[in-house]
């Protein structure tokens, strides 16, 4: 359904040391993802951790149908949407789905994603 939850996306400096941190404080449990990420299970969403990301927040993806009709109301309300594209590879995007980080009107980030068929 639009609008829902659809992802979440932790950003730490080094992906070992953010795997130990969260496997000792919530449990979950670790697979590759795509690139040197990891895939998160035990939420109530997908989720995945990436590296590079130094005192990154949550990255909130919510569901869209349609991205590229999303981005364009995304800008009419007066938001704007981050470059460069996120998405990866077609392999990457068969497997996860298509994701875009934007703002709002106000500068807050969030994501849109649509789920792979």
């Amino acid at each position: 359904m639009a609008g829902e939850i659809a992802f979440l996306e932790l950003g730490v400096q080094d992906t070992a040391r953010g795997r130990a941190f969260y496997e000792a404080l919530f449990g979950w449990d670790f697979r590759p993802g795509p690139g040197q990420g990891l895939e998160i299970s035990g939420l109530n969403v997908p989720g995945g951790l990436h590296g590079g990301d130094p005192g990154a927040g949550p990255y909130v993806f919510f569901r869209v149908d349609d991205l590229e009709s999303a981005l364009e109301r995304v800008r009419a309300l007066g938001g704007s949407v981050d470059e460069p594209d996120i998405e990866g590879d077609e392999e990457s995007r068969t497997r996860y789905g298509r994701f875009k980080l934007c703002r709002d009107n106000q500068g807050s980030l969030f994501g849109l994603h649509v789920p792979p068929r």
